[in-house]
């Protein structure tokens, strides 16, 4: 009778006859996951939502305010996505000496400054320019909406990039600053202390 036991015993911890495991049951005592035969459509990996490309042409409106210290503040609206990375820039024609400022636009608006020195700006001529920054350096909403090179971007504002990283927005402007002449007939704004 013991060894009729022993042979029942023996024959269930083997598993089926020929000693592997039957379907279901655990191995070498690691829980096996179950196979998952169908895939849920709110789960799946591969869906990423449809963002709308950027379709209009780009626009950026400036204002700037020299303030009582001669240091220039910049301000101003663009209709680029929410979160476009801007670089702003005062060039100073006589010396080529330059301030610059990063910043984003945020519900259609930005601001950078102030732009000088602790001193204030000199008399003289300034160009402004406000960049959007190639689409690999915005972040991934961004880039999104207006392109992996910026192909999305429209209007007569867009211009290659100098690194040749695809399309950005460049806007520029030519200020005058103080009381000094100028020679040429240039479209220029001359900015005095508020």
């Amino acid at each position: 009778m013991s060894i009729v036991t022993l042979l029942l015993w023996l024959a269930g911890c083997g598993g089926g006859e020929d000693g592997s495991a039957t379907e279901g049951e655990r191995v070498g005592g690691v829980a096996q996951p179950e196979a998952d035969t169908g895939r849920s459509e709110s789960t799946s990996d591969d869906e990423q939502p449809t963002v709308e490309p950027f379709t209009e042409p780009a626009r950026i409106e400036v204002t700037t305010t020299l303030r009582g210290d001669r240091r220039l503040m910049v301000e101003g609206e663009s209709n680029l996505p929410e979160g476009s990375r801007l670089q702003v820039m005062i060039e100073r024609e006589l010396s080529g000496v330059r301030w610059r400022s990063r910043t984003a636009v945020e519900k259609g608006r930005f601001v950078a400054g102030p732009f000088g020195p602790g001193s204030g700006l000199p008399d003289g001529g300034y160009i402004l320019r406000v960049t959007l920054t190639e689409a690999d350096a915005q972040p991934e909403e961004v880039r999104a909406r207006i392109g992996e090179e910026g192909e999305h971007l429209s209007g007569p504002l867009v211009v290659t990039s100098r690194h040749g990283l695809g399309q950005v927005i460049s806007y520029s402007k030519r200020y005058l600053i103080g009381s000094e002449p100028r020679r040429a007939t240039d479209q220029v704004e001359v900015l005095e202390v508020e």
